[in-house]
């Protein structure tokens, strides 16, 4: 992998985990129109390293909210902060399960699907569509409402349908508020990225034969952490002002074209 390479794919990464636009529906264009021999970010270790860049940008972020909760766990006047984990925990369940049982298989499903990629990007655009519709209201987050967002996540492991997107439409349609959609939002999915990295690490037969260039793999890391922290933040401001018709839009041309290019 070339140092230019590593920092594009970095910056790709690090700004469609948390905008709207569905990373895993990237990397399956680019899987499709490159071939898998010629895509760099097949490389296992990479992954690894620019997944761990999202995840640090979004501890970074949230870093005050972190350090509120991991201090209040054990405080007995603080009950509304081991609330908000176990809803976290609950929202992990349905990926988890999908995660460890039926990934393989759904990434076999679309890994050459150009047509399906495209088709769930249309999903991708129509929900970003009903989510700046979406009415701002004070619904705080329950366990039943973490479990239909932790579903929402889930099925987002479809390549084309935006993690954000999906968890933070559900959200607002159930009547949380947007500041609170695109907290949780957020917050949830680092105990993901950290349990898919590890598992990543401990497949010693994925694991056994990667070899690396230390410069590349550094910037991308680089690249993906301080584009991540941009995109989160940015993506934050978008829902707080129901500005997320502009992605919409962007998903709609894009699987229109996946879906014709499939078709020619």
């Amino acid at each position: 992998m070339g140092f230019w390479e590593a920092i594009l794919l970095g910056v790709v990464q690090g700004l469609t985990e948390f905008l709207p636009v569905s990373s895993s529906g990237h990397l399956a264009l680019f899987t499709a129109i490159l071939g898998n021999d010629q895509l760099p970010a097949e490389n296992l270790l990479f992954t690894i390293l620019v997944h761990a860049a999202t995840a640090i940008a979004t501890i970074i972020v949230f870093r005050k909210d972190i350090v509120a909760i991991l201090s209040g766990i054990f405080k007995k006047d603080q009950p509304e902060t081991r609330a908000f984990v176990g809803y976290v925990v609950v929202s992990m369940i349905p990926a988890v399960v999908i995660g460890l049982f039926f990934e393989d298989q759904i990434t076999a499903l679309f890994d050459t699907n150009l047509a399906l990629v495209g088709a769930m990007l249309c999903l991708t655009a129509v929900l970003l569509f009903f989510t700046d519709k979406a009415s701002s209201k004070k619904q705080p987050i329950t366990y039943n409402i973490a479990l239909l967002i932790g579903i929402a996540q889930a099925i987002a492991i479809l390549p084309g349908i935006s993690r954000s997107g999906a968890t933070i439409a559900v959200a607002l349609l159930i009547g949380v508020s947007r500041p609170e959609a695109a907290r949780f939002s957020f917050l949830m999915v680092i105990p993901l990225i950290l349990g898919s990295m590890a598992k990543s690490i401990l497949d010693q037969e994925a694991t056994a034969n990667i070899s690396f260039d230390l410069l590349p793999m550094s910037v991308g890391f680089l690249a993906a952490l301080a584009s991540g922290v941009l995109a989160c933040t940015w993506m934050i401001a978008l829902v707080k002002r129901s500005k997320l018709s502009y992605f919409a839009i962007y998903c709609l041309i894009v699987g229109i074209t996946a879906s014709v290019v499939a078709w020619i």
